[in-house]
């Protein structure tokens, strides 16, 4: 297939990723961790895995950074970013979660320092250590009662693959 005279290889692609804000009373799951040798702060997030739906995703990152299983309940919001750090465009999935159980012994994704509970207030304080402006953003959006059903994120993913 080809778009505009490129073959299907050469057509831009952004970077697809997924956050959860989980909320225990006004403290909010970040995780710390080390990106091109600085500290940053950020919601537990990461990539979509091929074959993987989104809500997958955003429940096997929050565990994978944090220990914490998650039930997702809302989406928030999706937020379209130039990152400064590789100069690429970052689509992303931000769902609302309520926190279940907690591993501790669970090893924690390479570069995560450890997660903690901070405040919007001490959140905000990070400034520039935060990973992204879509941790704030996202944050103020679920604040203002910005929540979408799950459902409005369908999956239609190939047997043997759960939705």
């Amino acid at each position: 297939m080809t778009i505009s005279g490129n073959s299907s290889h050469d057509v831009w692609r952004p970077h697809v990723t997924v956050a959860c804000i989980v909320a225990d009373g006004n403290r909010y799951l970040m995780v710390e961790e080390e990106v091109n040798g600085c500290t940053a702060y950020n919601q537990p997030a990461g990539h979509l895995d091929d074959l993987e739906s989104l809500q997958q995703a955003a429940v096997r990152e929050t565990r994978e950074e944090t220990g914490w299983t998650v039930a997702l309940t809302h989406l928030v919001g999706v937020h379209q970013w130039r990152s400064k750090e590789h100069g690429d465009v970052i689509v992303r999935f931000t769902f609302a979660a309520r926190p279940l159980t907690h591993d501790p012994q669970q090893p924690l994704d390479a570069g995560v320092r450890r997660a903690l509970w901070l405040t919007r207030a001490e959140i905000a304080a990070l400034g520039e250590r935060l990973r992204s402006p879509m941790v704030l953003m996202s944050i103020d959006d679920w604040l203002a009662g910005q929540r979408l059903p799950l459902s409005i994120v369908a999956s239609l993913m190939p047997d043997g693959a759960a939705p």
